[in-house]
This record gives structure tokens, C-alpha cells and sequence, in this order.
């Protein structure tokens, strides 16, 4: 799952980037309506979370805009405005729910994974490519459907190459599949997903390999 979080309290951010990373949720955080705005209409998110009091205004007024703009991401309010008619008020707006803080991170967690279940974008397709199948819905690969173990990183690199295989993707576009804004990336940490994946592959005898396009990307394909 990757998510928009919209938060000025830093130390909050924070620990809700930490808690989130555990969970294997990658979390793009931004301080501002106006970096939100950009964000969400550049990429793709399964959720977007969203404060009201910020310091360039209330987070309920970039709903509507977000909308007109048909962006359908599901949308959950995190503020410390929990009182009945500022619920009643944010999910008028167009917010899909609505937690007060302080809240339990398990709570969050629960309602991240409904909206994430009932978000329009989230796939219920397998993606199959020779003896390779990979399921959204579970967020696991299997071969000749025997479950592959994948850390978290070496997942998104298969979910990212199985969505475009056949085709060229770029570093670029698996660097911004697998990290979050934050995240700091050393210079060869993509390969090395990638060289761990490749010989998981190896070990349970897929028939795909990936293939490195010199100066370019990866190649996800079957076997010739």
C-alpha cells in the first residue's frame, strides 16, 4: 500500500512514517494543501490521509478540488477536530472516513486496509506471466503456485515489473515504485532487490527472468 500522508506536526509524521514502514505501507509525507494538491494529481495512491488545520488552510477545502479533477483515491481525515459536527462535517465534504487523534495505530491500520479494499484503483486481477503469478489483493508471487518469500522492498519490484512485463521500465519508475519521498536510497540498493529476486527466482524455477537494459531499466519476461 502507498499513501499520501498530509501532516505539519513533524514529530507525528514521524512516528506514523515509522509505524507505517513496519507494516510494509510506504508513505509519501508532505507539510502543505499546496504539496498534497501536487502530489496526489502526479501519482498514484491507494489512500490519501489528510489533517484539517494546516498552515496553508483547512484540509477539508482540497476534497472537492481533488474530485473535480477525478482523483478517487479514498480519502481519511487524521485531526484532533473529533467532535460530532466536525465528523458530520468532514465526511460531508467527501472525506470516505474520519479518525480523531489520538488514536490506537491498529485503528489506523484497520481503516487504511478498508478504504484500501474499497478504493476504485486497487486491482483485483492476477498478473501471470509463464509459471509467475502475482496477486494485488494478497500482495504475494508464487511459481507454479508455490508462495516465493519476498521481503517488502522485493515485492514492489515484481509487482512494478509484472504490471509493464514485456516492456522496458525504466530505474526511475522502479526507484519511485519502491521508495517513498523520504527514504533514503544508496546508489546500488535497486540492484540488489533485484539480484535478490532474481535468484529467488532461480531457486524456485521460474520460468521469467529479468533482464538489465544497459543504461536504461529491467526487463521482465519469459525465458527463451
Amino acid at each position: 500500500m502507498r499513501i499520501l500522508l498530509l501532516e505539519d506536526e513533524p514529530e507525528l509524521a514521524a512516528a506514523l512514517m515509522t509505524a507505517l514502514g513496519r507494516r510494509d505501507i510506504l508513505v509519501d509525507h508532505v507539510c502543505t494543501l499546496a504539496d498534497a494538491a501536487l502530489m496526489a494529481r502526479f501519482e498514484t495512491y491507494d489512500v490519501l490521509v489528510f489533517d484539517r488545520r494546516l498552515p496553508d488552510g483547512e484540509g477539508l477545502d482540497l476534497i472537492p478540488a481533488l474530485r473535480r479533477e477525478k482523483i478517487t483515491a479514498p480519502i481519511l481525515m487524521l485531526t484532533a477536530l473529533g467532535g460530532l459536527q466536525h465528523r458530520v462535517a468532514g465526511l460531508d465534504a467527501g472525506a470516505d472516513d474520519y479518525l480523531a487523534k489520538p488514536f490506537a495505530i491498529e485503528e489506523l491500520l484497520a481503516r487504511l486496509r478498508a478504504l484500501q479494499r474499497r478504493s476504485p484503483i486497487v486491482s483485483s486481477e492476477q498478473f501471470t506471466l509463464g509459471n509467475l503469478t502475482l496477486d494485488p489483493r494478497s500482495n504475494e508471487v508464487s511459481i507454479d503456485g508455490r508462495l516465493i518469500d519476498l521481503a517488502r522492498r522485493e515485492y514492489l519490484v515484481v509487482e512494478a515489473l509484472m504490471r509493464r512485463a514485456n516492456r522496458i521500465v525504466t530505474r526511475p519508475v522502479l526507484v519511485e515504485a519502491v521508495y517513498s519521498l523520504d527514504d533514503e536510497i544508496e546508489s546500488n540498493a535497486l540492484d540488489s532487490h533485484i539480484s535478490r529476486v532474481r535468484r529467488k527466482f532461480g531457486a524456485g524455477g521460474a520460468s521469467v527472468e529479468i533482464r538489465a537494459i544497459r543504461n536504461i531499466g529491467y526487463l521482465l519476461r519469459v525465458k527463451t
